[in-house]
């Protein structure tokens, strides 16, 4: 195309500049005649004159700027090199482009939260066959109602869905609540996000109270790990402070009054002596609660369960009325037994991998699962008088905790059928250790 209109410029080019030419050839030859014509009016002799006149008359009669035209032999028309899109222009009329899908509408009502999993169900506001696939977008929040714009998560991002329902499993609800929200999309664009909606996801959350650990426990958040060099470094980190600040001539302050160790978190002592001991740093106090417990495969012994705040530093689990525990040994002889008020309960059954721990404060009852199979291993039924803590004792190994879980379909069903046995706490009031 490039070339032709080139070559059309060039050849119109040629032709206007050969009529330019022939144009100044004539414009020369009449100027020529003109000044003939002028030298002619002065001549006397009446034949010479004459003569003359013919001359003119025929060079009038043969000049060429009387044959020439004005007007340029070619035009600036150049409808003959445009382009036809009549064709494509047609086709273009032809198409069809999808729109902008619409904001789908989240259904609370058929939305679920259970097992540590949220299922989230959505519809159209109208059919729309030309839906290619949804994405689903959550964070988590503190707070209920809309989200807030101060201290928000990032949105986490679930793409090419293609169903109008999704399920997130295996969720640690470490937030009281999720927002979801959920947006259209066809195979060109996104459509607008849904309304925002917020589901509650509460669950029992707590760490290990490092500061009324024992010594020779290593605490950190959810695992505890026995270190047995733990009180010695300890023991002497306090001496090296006590022989930089004691002088030859002890203070009568310091030797008129006894001294007590600095409490922990709570006011209370750090446990010491036998008692290898943590206890959480969140008190229950009341609903329904569960976590999960899972020693190292090389741990000598270890023990779970709850324990009032009032447990002194020297007692350990299971061994006074204010703690309920089944306690793990390793050590020479395998044993496996729940324990309270000094009392043992043996168990039958094979130590699982993972213990789940389910309390329920006002029902009086604590139990004891395989958290995988949900089988049971032991409930105890009481009435707790104060809020409890979750306990947790080690030696030689460690432990690591799950918290931030709802309480177990599969355990709620337990629990109906459980709560129609009889004999769990009380058979073990009749076993002494």
């Amino acid at each position: 195309m490039i070339n032709s209109i080139k070559q059309e410029q060039a050849r119109k080019s040629q032709e206007l500049q050969n009529q330019l030419s022939q144009c100044n050839n004539a414009l020369e030859n009449s100027e020529e005649l003109l000044e003939f014509a002028t030298r002619s009016l002065d001549i006397k002799e009446p034949e010479e004159f004459s003569k003359a006149a013919r001359q003119i008359k025929d060079r009038v009669t043969m000049a060429s700027a009387f044959r020439l035209s004005l007007k340029p032999k070619v035009s600036d028309n150049m409808t003959h090199l445009m382009v036809d899109f009549s064709q494509e222009r047609q086709i273009l009329q032809t198409l069809k482009f999808l729109p902008v899908p619409k904001a789908p509408e989240i259904d609370p009502v058929e939305c679920l939260v259970a097992d540590n999993a949220v299922t989230v169900a959505w519809r159209m506001p109208e059919e729309d066959n030309k839906i290619d696939h949804f994405i689903l977008e959550y964070r988590k929040t503190n707070f209920d109602g809309l989200p807030r714009v101060k201290d928000e998560r990032c949105w986490e991002i679930i793409d090419n869905i293609k169903g109008t329902e999704y399920t997130l499993s295996g969720l640690k609800f470490d937030s009281k609540y999720m927002n979801f929200r959920v947006r259209a999309c066809n195979k060109a664009v996104a459509g607008e996000y849904s309304d925002p909606v917020t589901l509650e996801t509460k669950a029992l959350n707590f760490s290990l109270d490092n500061s009324s650990s024992h010594l020779n426990l290593r605490v950190e958040d959810t695992c505890v790990e026995w270190d047995p060099t733990g009180g010695k470094s300890q023991e002497s980190k306090s001496k090296g402070k006590e022989n930089k600040g004691r002088s030859g001539t002890p203070s009568p302050k310091r030797t008129s009054t006894g001294s007590r160790p600095p409490a922990g978190r709570g006011s209370r002592d750090r446990f010491t002596g036998e008692s290898y001991t943590v206890l959480g740093d969140t008190a229950i106090e009341s609903g329904q609660h569960y976590w999960e417990v899972k020693a190292q495969k090389d741990c000598k012994s270890y023990s779970v369960g709850v324990a009032y705040k009032t447990l002194g530093k020297f007692d350990q689990l299971g061994k006074t009325n204010t703690s309920w525990c089944i306690h793990v040994n390793n050590w020479l002889q395998n044993t496996f037994a729940a324990k309270h008020n000094n009392k043992v309960k043996s168990l039958d059954v094979a130590v699982p991998e993972r213990i789940g721990v389910f309390c329920d404060f006002d029902g009086g009852q604590l139990s004891f699962y395989d958290a995988n199979s949900k089988q049971l291993l032991y409930s105890f039924k009481t009435k707790f008088t104060q809020p409890v803590l979750p306990g947790f004792m080690v030696w030689c190994g460690g432990l690591s905790l799950n918290t931030g879980m709802q309480v177990p379909s599969a355990v709620r069903t337990l629990q109906k059928s459980e709560n129609g046995m009889t004999g769990s706490a009380s058979s073990l009031n009749n076993i002494t250790q």
